[in-house]
């Protein structure tokens, strides 16, 4: 076995974990470096221990560890001058490059959360939210930010920020990740609704009871469960689940079924809303119209957060409030919606 293969199997053979040994070096030679390349930059002891705020003795002592660390003379001292030697002028090269790449990679950090928004933004949204609300303001946004690149994944289950590396989600109803910052955008409508031909020729229910007689179109879920519809009954929530005509695993097929006539549905308010505008879908039972459990955006942490997040999370904020999406008068939420942990 190599020294290398020695190395990788280090538990194995009873050797030092290389990752212990990196650690080992680096505690043990990170203030002779520190102090060496002070003394390097300022040409003397004394002037290396006003720039790093501590006293001569204790750079000298540094430095003396760091050489007989490395077993080698890194400056020619007299009462006079400190020069480097040829060995410290190596080392100092080497470790120069380490300098500057640690000190770019803090300005790095330092623009991405105070200078201009850049980089990638991996966004996650439920799938009909998503392609009817979020996907349509992308275009903009990209306009507005060129430096920023955008990952949007559409999916109906909760997102994994981590696993998956998510910088901001959007998700519909109730947010129990207490993690997790959830800003509400806009109420949660969901609201019965029929096509005016629907209503022609077959009527509408005037009662919870009455819909046991329609035709009805349900929504499957990604995880397989079919949704239930959702009513508020004095004052309580109650739930049903329609036997239903015609069951589509996408919402927007759902709704041009509904907009042919094809039956009654229960679907959010952003995505009918312009239907209901145009005449070309009317509200069911609207008296039992469930309590909104509201559209969030989301985010893992509300300190130290990139400006390309920050400003993403203002735009939509902005933008998808502006939008005239909501069915019911009533549902209108007060400009200063909640930001808060769930």
């Amino acid at each position: 076995m190599d020294q290398t293969d020695a190395l990788q199997h280090g538990f194995r053979v009873g050797l030092p974990n290389p990752a212990d040994a990196l650690s080992t070096c680096f505690s043990t030679s990170y203030a002779g470096i520190i102090a060496f390349m002070a003394v390097a930059t300022e040409g003397s002891f004394a002037k290396a221990g006003e720039r790093l705020g501590i006293g001569r003795s204790a750079v000298s002592r540094n430095v003396q560890k760091l050489e007989s660390q490395l077993s080698t003379r890194l400056f020619l001292r007299t009462t006079r001058s400190t020069h480097l030697t040829r060995e410290g002028e190596r080392f100092f090269e080497n470790c120069n490059q380490g300098v500057t790449h640690i000190v770019d990679a803090m300005n790095d950090m330092l623009d991405l959360r105070q200078g201009p928004p850049q980089g990638l933004l991996r966004i996650c949204s439920t799938v009909g939210f998503g392609r009817n609300v979020v996907a349509p303001l992308l275009a903009h946004f990209a306009d507005q930010y060129p430096d920023i690149a955008v990952d949007l994944l559409l999916d109906d289950k909760p997102a994994d920020f981590a696993a998956e590396q998510i910088d901001v989600a959007f998700r519909d109803g109730c947010i129990e990740d207490s993690s997790i910052i959830a800003k509400q955008l806009i109420p949660m409508q969901m609201v019965l609704c029929a096509s005016p031909l629907y209503a022609e020729k077959y009527g509408l229910p005037v009662t919870l009871d009455d819909l046991n007689a329609h035709q009805c179109i349900n929504y499957r879920l990604s995880g397989g469960r079919v949704f239930e519809w959702e009513f508020k009954v004095d004052g309580r929530m109650r739930k049903y689940l329609p036997t239903a005509r015609m069951t589509f695993n996408d919402a927007d097929l759902v709704l041009h079924a509904v907009l042919e006539g094809r039956g009654i549905a229960q679907l959010p308010g952003y995505q009918i809303a312009r239907h209901i505008a145009r005449n070309e879908l009317v509200m069911v039972l609207r008296g039992h119209v469930p309590d909104d459990r509201g559209h969030y955006i989301c985010y893992l942490c509300r300190q130290h957060l990139p400006s390309r997040i920050r400003v993403f999370v203002d735009f939509m904020t902005e933008q998808i409030r502006a939008l005239d999406l909501l069915c019911l008068g009533d549902f209108y939420m007060d400009a200063s919606a909640s930001e808060h942990h769930a």
